[in-house]
């Protein structure tokens, strides 16, 4: 199947997660009626009008768009396809930890780091695997006064001896640094290449693939997601193919079959503990760190399993999936049980139906993704407690230009963990914090999900060296670098569009994090969340285990006040006299397409004097009869029309560039030759290689809406075309009709479907582990 570049994890080829075991087919989506009308039917329709003109679509070009676009392919199939080349960019990418930052990429040392991350984690695991002596699994104050006692009881001190310990003095406050080097041209940036795997491993691969009839294609990603062993693994235990990014149970099973015959069945072992690791991986894709232990019974019993219990016992056992009890204590179910065989023994009473605790809910979950959780819980405990709680800022506070900015900075000053959250014109309540941190002479930087908020809070901040991407902070690209302890150099980080941030990389940032730091977590709840896995942001404001702060600045404009209408679930018409928001009615998806074109090229740049290339089209898929793949073509033939000699591409081409999984950066194809395609990422130069462009670039005039996310463009046209309804829900169309800075124009063709969406399909949960681990932790200072 063909991996689409854009489309990463949590999206599955729409906006809108699917069901993570079987996605359903987008065909038999209805279209509206033809004469539907927007502004009639609650759409908050403010000008039912072309902003320049009034001529009506042509048929013929729309029916020719239509019937261009017939496409088979399930959006999650081709989510899960294109998962593909960005995990054997994981997998390949290799880094140096000692090397200089500037010779590695941002995918690179954001990758490395992550993998450093997950060492420790693991050797913590394997430590906690080992015998544990009394008392050892105590930490902080638990574990000194453990020490204290047994000290005391040893005779090695006395008791008065830990009540006259001065206090340590704190480290003196360094002033915030100048900038470390003049402003310079940045270097080409080479885009990760997939780790060279050795051709006899190669050899041995693709022999195992052709005798069990699967594509020879398969041999390179299955080395780099299953080592150098994969073709002796893949012969012993055939189902490890799922581990290969594409490939479905169905193709696994009959690739089992061509090499094992007849001693392969529905309940083989190998089969049902690779279907269990198979579902929770799929569950990832939509944002879930953990699955209920049912929904997993549930999908193997539809994958013919006979026993799901069983299955699931033995993957647990097998180490492919953990078990966690969420309602009580996570420990394992046979403690449980002994526990209530002892209290039988001795004459006590076992738990019956009387006396029973909690509804206990078993979860399974991957441990990269459970113990990035556990990771990211303690380093946000680490935070709140051992952070200078009696700053005084009250001046700098009394100084902000807003109340709302002036209550950040109070609460920053007493807390080391913040929750910040509002719209769009709440950003500048972050950058006055930045700025008056560093006017009390505090390292302060802000992070930001995209090149694109990074210059916006650039802008705000008034200083470009407050502003780096999240990307660029952890591989030192950009910011403060690292101090002697390996933690980066800063007092206070304020991350925007920190509902983009999914658990591994907030894991990864928080344990870069010295202690003392203060940390902000800034965004708008209301938008689409991350890419990855996790849901960071929203579970930090549900656990309550920091002080929030909720902007009070409403956005300006009738798109603000349309944004904020849907945020609460409705779905109103707004006054426009500019026309800043325009809705474009159409009957079908080839009307959609060629009002689109019509839209960037002409209308658009000619009432607002916004060129085409700063105008963004947001859809909510790749595929479907008005998705990315058919808008991307049309407007190429129209914007920058060419025979695609470079892989498909051209010189002037808008693209997007994923560098690794769940990052999409927007840039334009400047050139190519040996190396690669020469990329321009928002002044950043990137090449990309030859055989790295069909599964890393995609052409970018179209974008979905989670791709967007954390970006903005002058001006912004959403297509809502009939086969898109089943796809809409009120984080989808809050996202993205935020995107326009100036003008909105809403491609409609939804009918109902989109008054609907906005108040009565709210955002999809994610089951995650992490808001039950934050409220177990000892945090003294959260909120009430």
């Amino acid at each position: 199947m063909t991996a689409l570049p854009g489309e990463t994890p949590g999206t599955g080829g729409t906006d809108t997660p699917q069901d993570a075991v079987s996605p359903p087919d987008e065909a038999g989506a209805q279209e509206p009626a033809a004469d539907a009308d927007p502004a009639s039917d609650g759409a908050g329709a403010a000008e039912v009008v072309d902003p320049a003109s009034t001529e009506a679509a042509e048929p013929d070009a729309g029916a020719e768009a239509e019937a261009a676009s017939t496409e088979g392919a399930t959006e999650a199939e081709a989510a899960s396809a294109d998962t593909e080349g960005a995990s054997a960019d994981a997998e390949g990418a290799s880094t140096d930890a000692a090397s200089p930052a500037p010779e590695l990429s941002e995918a690179q040392a954001e990758l490395a780091a992550q993998r450093e991350l997950r060492e420790r984690i693991e050797q913590r695991k394997a430590a906690k695997a080992a015998p544990i002596a009394a008392g050892a699994g105590l930490s902080g104050t638990a574990a000194d006064l453990l020490a204290a006692v047994r000290a005391v009881e040893s005779g090695e001190k006395t008791g008065s001896a830990f009540f006259a310990s001065p206090a340590p003095a704190q480290a003196p406050r360094r002033t915030a640094p100048a900038a470390a080097q003049p402003p310079r041209t940045p270097a080409p940036q080479a885009a990760p290449a997939p780790q060279s795997a050795s051709p006899e491993a190669l050899d041995a691969v693709r022999a195992v693939l052709v005798e069990g009839g699967a594509p020879e294609a398969l041999a390179r990603p299955a080395v780099g997601a299953l080592s150098e062993q994969a073709g002796e693994l893949l012969r012993t235990d055939p189902w490890q193919l799922l581990a290969v990014p594409g490939v479905r149970p169905e193709q696994a099973d009959g690739f089992a079959r061509a090499l094992l015959g007849a001693d392969c069945g529905p309940d083989d072992g190998r089969r049902t503990t690779a279907l269990v690791g198979w579902a929770l991986e799929r569950a990832a894709l939509q944002g879930h760190t953990a699955l209920d232990a049912e929904a997993v019974r549930a999908a193997l019993a539809e994958r013919a399993v006979s026993d799901p219990d069983a299955a699931v016992r033995e993957a647990v056992e097998e180490g492919v999936a953990l078990l966690f009890r969420e309602g009580e204590d996570e420990e394992p179910e046979e403690d449980a049980a002994a526990e209530e065989g002892e209290a039988a023994e001795e004459g006590g009473l076992a738990p019956d139906a009387d006396t029973a605790r909690e509804p206990v809910r078993i979860l399974l979950g991957l441990d990269r993704y459970a113990l990035a959780e556990e990771s990211l819980a303690d380093g946000l405990a680490r935070l709140v407690n051992a952070c200078e709680k009696a700053a005084d800022w009250a001046e700098a506070a009394a100084a902000a230009p807003s109340p709302s900015a002036a209550e950040l900075i109070r609460t920053t000053a007493a807390a080391g963990l913040v929750a910040h959250s509002g719209g769009e014109a709440a950003r500048a309540e972050p950058a006055a914090l930045i700025a008056a941190a560093r006017g009390l002479g505090l390292r302060a930087f802000g992070a930001a999900h995209s090149e694109d908020g990074r210059r916006r809070l650039a802008a705000a901040t008034g200083d470009p060296d407050t502003a780096v991407t999240l990307a660029g902070l952890l591989s030192g690209a950009q910011g403060p670098g690292r101090d002697e302890d390996g933690a980066l150099a800063l007092d206070l980080l304020v991350v925007l569009d920190a509902p983009q941030l999914d658990v591994e990389s907030a894991a990864v940032l928080v344990e870069a994090l010295a202690d003392g730091a203060r940390l902000v977590l800034s965004g708008d709840p209301g938008v689409l969340g991350s890419a990855g896995a996790g849901r960071v942001f929203a579970d930090v404001l549900a656990a309550r285990t920091c002080p929030q702060v909720v902007s009070r600045t409403p956005d300006p404009g009738p798109i603000g006040e349309l944004v904020s209408g849907i945020g609460i679930g409705e779905l109103n018409q707004v006054d426009a006299p500019g026309r800043e928001v325009v809705i474009v009615p159409v009957r079908d998806a080839g009307e959609a397409v060629h009002r689109t074109v019509q839209l960037v090229a002409d209308s658009v740049p000619r009432a607002f004097a916004i060129p085409a290339d700063e105008t963004q089209v947001i859809t909510v898929g790749h595929g479907g009869a008005a998705g990315t793949r058919v808008l991307n073509e049309a407007l190429k033939q129209r914007l920058n029309p060419g025979p695609g000699r470079f892989g498909g591409f051209d010189p002037g081409d808008r693209v997007v560039h994923v560098p690794a999984p769940g990052r999409a950066v927007p840039g334009v194809v400047r050139s190519a030759d040996a190396e690669g395609l020469h990329l321009d990422c928002g002044g950043v130069p990137v090449v990309v290689p030859q055989e790295r462009v069909e599964s890393s670039v995609r052409h970018g005039w179209a974008l979905s809406a989670h791709q967007a996310a954390g970006m903005r463009w002058p001006a912004a046209v959403v297509v809502l075309p009939g086969d898109a309804a089943a796809g809409l829900s009120r984080p989808w169309v809050y996202t993205a009709f935020g995107r326009g800075e100036r003008h909105l124009s809403v491609v409609h063709g939804v009918d109902q479907a989109l008054p609907h969406a906005v108040a009565q399909v709210p955002a999809q949960e994610r089951t995650t582990r992490l808001r039950p681990l934050l409220e177990a932790l000892p945090t003294p200072d959260a909120a009430s």
